[in-house]
């Protein structure tokens, strides 16, 4: 295979697994960015105004209520 792809491009073995492994870094590096979470989403952070600022707490306080209920009527 790498032979063909030499000889078709007119380069040598070496050229193309080196031009081989720079496309592939470059492709790797850009996924590894895109994988991350933060990168996902790092445009949206703090873009959001309002709502309650204890939204956090208060979600955990009615989980916490919900599963109290659930284990009495078990």
């Amino acid at each position: 295979m790498i032979e063909r792809l030499a000889r078709t491009r007119g380069r040598t073995k070496s050229e193309v697994v080196r031009e081989a492994i720079g496309v592939l870094a470059k492709q790797t590096e850009g996924r590894d960015k895109a994988d991350r979470p933060y990168e996902t989403i790092r445009d949206l952070i703090g873009i959001v105004r309002g709502g309650p600022p204890d939204l956090s707490i208060q979600t955990g306080k009615a989980f916490r209520r919900l599963v109290a209920v659930k284990r009495q009527g078990a």
